[in-house]
């Protein structure tokens, strides 16, 4: 497993000073939140930000994530599946081996909205091959379908294109209706992401991402998932994602020695 932090972790803050200050404090592996590199590119090229991770060590696991493309519509969809189209190339130029999709697929679902969001996985899951990327599921527990662990593995598992895999949010996992069980059913072959947090101390029902912290601070510790995921063999990346307001405001540097330095607690890895 390779420790890492999501950049969505410091999200006012510009991409250059984050790959800056996460690297001082001896990260050397992150989730890029696809938000700030849109922002670092309006000013620069690819080749500038591939020269930024180069001289700060830095690899990206992982971009994320890309939503909109499971069932769609008309101009809207033809927007989702342009901005798709880029992100790969951009993935592709930058050597990021995981693109995480948004299982965002909302409101009352009919026999066509599935059908759809079925043929979507596929189209994803074979454009991404062309790039050389792997596309990565997130279930959502606010979605309709698919919003746990074992019906995003069986949407997989369906499709049956390596180039198509998991990524695992824990607190999606946490908030949702998986199941313990459903730990299970993760491989070394169907898990391409992991994303991790804690959860404050609010009832999970009422959970938001707001209320996500560092993992091993709140009511959701992460023992069993860590046991499978040593398990399995996951060669993968775990990356530290909290979208919380009052964590932003703490300097990137500060937040990425504490969070790395929590992550690797977590993980049973000894700190730096």
């Amino acid at each position: 497993m390779r420790p890492a932090l999501a950049t969505v972790c410091s999200l006012p803050a510009s991409l250059a000073a984050i790959v800056e200050d996460y690297a001082a404090g001896h990260c050397d592996t992150i989730d890029l939140w696809l938000g700030h590199a849109d922002g670092f590119l309006e000013g620069h090229d690819v080749g500038t930000l591939r020269a930024l991770f180069a001289d700060h060590g830095i690899t990206a696991a992982a971009a994320s994530f890309q939503g909109g493309l499971l069932t769609s519509q008309g101009d809207a969809r033809r927007e989702h599946w342009r901005h798709f189209e880029k992100r790969l190339i951009l993935c592709r130029d930058l050597a990021i081996p995981v693109l995480v999709v948004s299982g965002d697929a909302h409101g009352p679902l009919g026999p066509q909205d599935l059908g759809r969001l079925s043929a979507s996985l596929v189209e994803a899951a074979r454009r991404a091959a062309d790039a050389n990327v792997r596309v990565a599921l997130e279930f959502d527990s606010r979605a309709s379908f698919p919003n746990n662990l074992q019906s995003a593995v069986a949407l997989v598992e369906d499709v049956g294109l390596p180039s198509l895999g998991i990524c695992l949010d824990w607190f999606h996992y946490t908030v949702g209706p998986s199941k313990p069980l459903d730990l299970w059913l993760l491989t070394a072959d169907n898990l391409a992401h992991v994303q991790l947090s804690d959860i404050a101390d609010v009832p999970r029902e009422m959970a938001t991402d707001g209320d996500r912290i560092l993992p091993g601070e709140g009511s959701s510790p992460a023992d069993e998932l860590v046991a499978r995921l040593d398990a399995i063999g996951y060669p993968g990346a775990v990356a530290v994602e909290v979208h919380n307001p009052t964590l932003w405001r703490v300097p990137p540097r500060q937040f990425g020695e504490v969070a790395l330095t929590a992550l690797r607690r977590v993980l049973g890895q000894a700190t730096m």
